[in-house]
């Protein structure tokens, strides 16, 4: 429940951690409170599953 680093430059396998994502191009998604399908996300290089969690908040789209 403590914070251990404000902002590390990396996290490792095993460590849980609150993070602010910015995507490149639009996806659809729902806070996991609201609507618990649309709240979880993976995310996915080389093959390989690097991160998953579920959507804390979101801040809508700006044109």
């Amino acid at each position: 429940g403590q914070t251990a680093q404000a902002k590390p430059d990396f996290i490792k396998t095993g460590d849980v951690a609150i993070v602010r994502i910015q995507p490149l191009k639009p996806v659809v998604i729902e806070k996991f409170q609201d609507f618990p399908p649309l709240g979880r996300f993976a995310i996915r290089d080389m093959g390989q599953t690097v991160a998953a969690g579920v959507v804390l908040d979101v801040k809508p789209r700006t044109q």
